[in-house]
């Protein structure tokens, strides 16, 4: 079960794919993929300047504000969003260019990279005990507040879970917890 648990911590900080910030990927399948090449990939960002994200042609992105004040993203679209609530996700395009005015201070978020065409993605957002039942394509739970337990394992925030889908497991979340629940399906 310990195999399977990511601690944030862990997971050493590396610069954006345009150099304006950094980030710490927690998962990517397939296993050891690049920038050029994953089928999707899970990471946690920090973001304490008003930089442009970088841009992912042919990915499907989802953002959710864990920590701090967050920041409105301008898309080249003339799209705004608000991404000042914690734990609402949004999704949006990789290709598009996203301008970034803070709302305050120095943000944490947590994001969803699923190729276009090839996969599709989503993350659910479980904050009440009855939520907490996996997905056959449930491929992450990341707790962002509280605590989840995973069998015998306790996860903190900033912990995340790859689920072995031939084995159930019991999933109790603490009362006021929050996780992140990835899913990933081929598209099609």
């Amino acid at each position: 079960m310990s195999d399977s648990i990511l601690r944030l911590h862990d997971c050493p900080a590396r610069p954006w794919k345009n150099g304006l910030g950094r980030t710490r990927e927690l998962s990517v399948a397939p296993h050891g993929a690049g920038m050029d090449d994953f089928l999707w990939r899970v990471s946690v960002a920090e973001v304490d300047s008003a930089a442009p994200f970088s841009a992912f042609p042919g990915i499907d992105r989802t953002i959710v504000l864990l920590e701090g004040d967050g920041f409105t993203m301008t898309l080249d679209d003339g799209r705004t969003h608000a991404l000042t609530e914690p734990f609402v996700p949004f999704a949006f395009p990789g290709e598009a260019q996203v301008a970034v005015t803070l709302a305050g201070g120095a943000t944490r978020d947590f994001n969803l990279m699923v190729r276009r065409g090839r996969a599709r993605g989503r993350v659910a957002v479980w904050r009440q005990p009855a939520d907490a039942r996996l997905q056959t394509n449930t491929v992450l739970l990341y707790c962002a507040r509280g605590r989840l337990e995973v069998g015998d394992a306790m996860l903190q925030p900033g912990d995340a879970w790859l689920p072995d889908a031939t084995a159930p497991v019991r999933l109790q979340l603490t009362p006021g917890a929050v996780v992140l629940a990835v899913d990933v399906q081929p598209a099609g």
